[in-house]
C-alpha cells in the first residue's frame, strides 16, 4: 500500500492530495523547494560588502603613508606589500610589548570563555531543571543586572582590586568576568527546552549524583549553545578595552592597549595604527574561519525550540 493511500485512510483525502502534490514536486515534508530569488541574493551581497568594507579600508590605510592619507581619504584602491612593514614595526617595537599583550589577551580570552561556559551552564541547569525556593525571583534579579551599566561598578571594583594587590595583574581582568548574567540567561532558556526531565530522572535512578547528572547529561545537551556562548565571550574579552585600560599598566598590556599605545601625543601615524588594528583582528578572523559553522549551529540551536 502506498504512503498516499495510508495518508488518505489516516488523515483524510485532503491530506492525501497534498502529499501527492508534494511528491510530484519533490518538496520535503517539513520545508519548501522554492529557491531564493535574485533580490535575496542581492541584499545578502550588499550586506556582505558593507561588512567587509571596514576591514578593506583598514588594509588600504595600513598600506599607505601618513602624507598620502592626509591628502586623500582613499589613497589607493588595493593594498600593497608595505602593509607587512607595518606589521613588523608593531611586532618588533620594544616599547609596545606585542608578544606580552598577545599572551595576556589569549590567556584572558580562553580562561574567561571556559569559566563563563561552565558556571553559566551550571547556573542555567539549576534555574531550568531544579526546584528550589526563590528560583523565579533570583533569576529575575540576575537578568535585571544586565540593565546596570558596567561603568557604575568600576570605582568600587578598582578599589577592591587595589586593596588585594591585583592592580596591573591579569587576574584583575579575569576574575570579574568568571560568569555573566547574559550567559546564565542564555543557558537557562536553552536547557529549559533542550533537556527533557526524563533524562535527569533516568540518571538519578541509575544512582548518579547531582553534579554527575549535570556533567554527564546536561553538559552534552548544552554543547551547541555553550559553543556559541564561549565564542562570543572570547571575542568580547579579546576586544575589551575599557576595564583593562584602567587596571593594567603598559608593562602588562592586552592587544587593544597595544593599539592605543601606537598613537603619539601630538601626531597619529594612521598607517601604523591601522596595521596594528588589522594585526589584532587577524586571529579573530582565523578563528571564525574555522569555527564559523559551529557558531551558526549554536545560534540556530538556541533559536529553535524542542
Amino acid at each position: 500500500m502506498s504512503s498516499v493511500a495510508v495518508t488518505a485512510q489516516t488523515a483524510g483525502a485532503g491530506a492525501a492530495r497534498a502529499a501527492a502534490k508534494r511528491r510530484q514536486r519533490k518538496v520535503p515534508l517539513g520545508g519548501s523547494a522554492r529557491r531564493a530569488g535574485r533580490l535575496t541574493y542581492f541584499l545578502l551581497g550588499a550586506v556582505l560588502l558593507i561588512s567587509i568594507f571596514p576591514l578593506y579600508y583598514t588594509l588600504l590605510l595600513g598600506s599607505s603613508d601618513p602624507v598620502a592619507i592626509a591628502q586623500n581619504p582613499i589613497p589607493q584602491w588595493l593594498p600593497d606589500s608595505s602593509l607587512f612593514s607595518q606589521f613588523a614595526t608593531v611586532i618588533t617595537d620594544s616599547n609596545i610589548n606585542f608578544w606580552k599583550a598577545l599572551w595576556n589577551s589569549t590567556l584572558i580570552g580562553v580562561f574567561s570563555s571556559l569559566s563563563v561556559v561552565f558556571f553559566s551552564t551550571l547556573a542555567g541547569y539549576s534555574f531550568a531543571k531544579l526546584n528550589f525556593r526563590g528560583r523565579g525571583p533570583l533569576l529575575v534579579f540576575v537578568i535585571a543586572t544586565m540593565a546596570v551599566p558596567v561603568q557604575l561598578g568600576i570605582i568600587p571594583l578598582y578599589i577592591l582590586m587595589s586593596e588585594i594587590g591585583w592592580y596591573g595583574q591579569v587576574q584583575a581582568v579575569i576574575v570579574p568576568g568568571l560568569v555573566t548574567a547574559f550567559g546564565v540567561f542564555w543557558m537557562t532558556q536553552y536547557l529549559s527546552e533542550a533537556l527533557p526531565y526524563e533524562l535527569i530522572e533516568a540518571a538519578r535512578v541509575d544512582g548518579a549524583s547531582m553534579f554527575r547528572t549535570f556533567w554527564s547529561v546536561a553538559m552534552p545537551a548544552a554543547l551547541p549553545a555553550a559553543a556559541m556562548l564561549g565564542l562570543f565571550q572570547f571575542v568580547q574579552q579579546w576586544t575589551n578595552y575599557f576595564w583593562p585600560s584602567i587596571i593594567l599598566t603598559s608593562d602588562n598590556p592586552t592587544l587593544p592597549l597595544v593599539v592605543q599605545s601606537l598613537r603619539d601625543n601630538y601626531f597619529v601615524d594612521y598607517s601604523l595604527v591601522m596595521g596594528g588594528v588589522f594585526l589584532v583582528t587577524l586571529p579573530l578572523l582565523i578563528m571564525f574561519f574555522f569555527v564559523g559553522r559551529q557558531l551558526v549551529a549554536g545560534i540556530m540551536a538556541g533559536a529553535v525550540k524542542g
